[in-house]
């Protein structure tokens, strides 16, 4: 999702770290699209993390997703 967002595709990058219960995704794009991401007010990233967490719940797992 977020590759679609920003300018730049080449520099996204997802890292994901399973843990027990919750698992961490973290976000990286470059400075320019670091706006883009994250969106007016918040409002991209948000629905990004909505349907992270929505996905991790059919799974039974907590996901946080981090911007970096």
């Amino acid at each position: 999702m977020a590759s679609n967002i920003v300018t730049d595709k080449e520099s996204v990058a997802v890292r994901v770290r399973p843990g027990g219960r919750q698992t961490v995704v973290e976000i990286k794009v470059g400075p320019d699209d670091m706006g883009k991401l994250i969106g007016k007010g918040g409002r991209n990233i948000d629905a990004i993390r909505a349907v992270v967490r929505a996905a991790g719940l059919r799974h039974r797992q907590r996901v946080q997703v981090d911007v970096a």
